[in-house]
């Protein structure tokens, strides 16, 4: 999928109940980059603000306060690191889930998403491990960029959707922060 398309997860797959969202990089010969590579995923309310800085999970805050959303210890299927959720259980206030990854440290090691040769985010079921949606390969309009909102899986009535967004910051997590709301 490119940027800004967006598909109908749930009327699409009746009794889809469960997704994991992950993210898949190539960091060729850049170690260092890839382990301090995190995903995190934020659960906004309707305003796209995230609800509190409890309402961020990643690899520090491994669930949201309610337990729908929940950091994988061992991603599988190819994804470096991925968050299951449980749709059934995220509160009726949580309008959106925004998935990012950004570089742990970046700025202050010099490490930038622009050094990545590929990055993909990918919706699986988390019944079945089908893949459901892939991103097209973000990676080469990234430069100096050390976070990147990846997408974000959506109320829209009485469906969940997901849309892929692809937006990079230059200013980290930080920025992402500033933009969702999220005190850091």
């Amino acid at each position: 999928m490119t940027r800004g398309a967006n598909v109908a997860l749930t009327r699409e797959i009746p009794g889809l109940t469960s997704l994991v969202v992950g993210v898949a990089w190539d960091a060729g010969s850049e170690r260092v980059l890839s382990d301090n590579l995190v995903l995190a995923l934020l659960l906004c309310g309707p305003d796209s603000r995230v609800l509190s800085e409890r309402h961020m999970v990643f690899f520090n805050q491994l669930t949201s306060p309610d337990e729908s959303v929940a950091a994988r210890d061992e991603a599988l299927d190819g994804d470096q690191e991925q968050i299951e959720v449980d749709l059934r259980g995220v509160p009726e206030d949580v309008a959106r889930l925004v998935a990012v990854v950004y570089v742990n440290e970046g700025t202050t090691q010099r490490r930038t998403l622009g050094q990545l040769r590929a990055v993909s985010v990918v919706v699986r079921d988390a019944t079945t491990h089908r893949e459901l949606v892939r991103s097209e390969d973000l990676a080469p309009v990234l430069q100096a960029e050390t976070a990147l909102v990846l997408g974000e899986v959506y109320r829209h009535g009485g469906d969940w959707k997901f849309k892929v967004v692809g937006e990079g910051y230059r200013n980290g997590i930080s920025g992402i922060a500033a933009d969702y709301g999220l005190p850091l």
